[in-house]
């Protein structure tokens, strides 16, 4: 496993987002409408979202009536997700930050109802950097806040293709991504209830993915 290689995927995605200025569309995905659902029902109102990107799913938590704090380490993603926001009037309820997930969140303990991912665990990160990640959502998290996320799984067409760059991971099309299978959600999941691992498809091929949905430990003690 190369560092460099991996670090490398930084600069790839803000030469993606600075060609494509909806990469992924600009429609919520699927993923994005579920959590907005399940963060109503439960009454959550505060949410984390890691790896932005351009916002698709971030608006969408705002037109809904959500405060988001949206982190990604994109600047040119999060420079189109404040000029959305502002297009559409939702400002007051976004709030972005340029941030590596490979460091400490930078908020205080226990600071959010929620925390919604789309992708982002699937990644250029290492099972350490996850496991540290993990524990750093656990931290921010309220007791029984929920962290749902998504991740492409093992049984993806593009798992096992490519470039193999350590561990789960393969370098597709220029992009790392870190496969999961259901022992690494398990693994993952210290700290939390896990209450659903959904699996769907999305996209081209189409990308095959879990949709895992966990809720902080109330009890819980490192």
């Amino acid at each position: 496993m190369n560092k460099e290689t991996l670090d490398n995927q930084r600069p790839h995605w803000e030469k993606s987002f600075s060609q494509k200025s909806d990469m992924f569309g600009g429609e919520p995905s699927a993923s994005g409408r579920a959590a907005v659902a399940l963060f109503k029902k439960e009454r959550k109102t505060k949410i984390l979202e890691l790896g932005s990107g351009q916002g698709r799913d971030t608006i969408f938590f705002a037109q809904n009536g959500f405060k988001v704090h949206a982190l990604d380490y994109s600047e040119i993603g999060l420079s189109a997700i404040r000029k959305k926001a502002e297009e559409g009037g939702f400002s007051d309820h976004i709030i972005t930050k340029q941030h590596d997930v490979r460091d400490k969140l930078p908020f205080d303990d226990e600071s959010f109802d929620g925390c919604y991912s789309h992708m982002l665990f699937c990644m250029a990160l290492t099972t350490v950097e996850l496991e540290f990640l993990c524990a750093e959502v656990r931290r921010v998290l309220k007791p029984g806040g929920l962290n749902v996320y998504t991740v492409r799984h093992t049984g993806d067409a593009h798992y096992g293709t490519g470039i193999h760059r350590g561990e789960d991971m393969y370098e597709v099309g220029g992009f790392i991504v870190h496969f999961f299978s259901r022992e690494k959600v398990d693994h993952l999941a210290k700290g939390f209830q896990i209450l659903n691992v959904d699996e769907f498809e999305e996209g081209g091929l189409p990308r095959r993915l879990f949709r895992v949905t966990m809720k902080k430990e109330e009890n819980y003690n490192e």
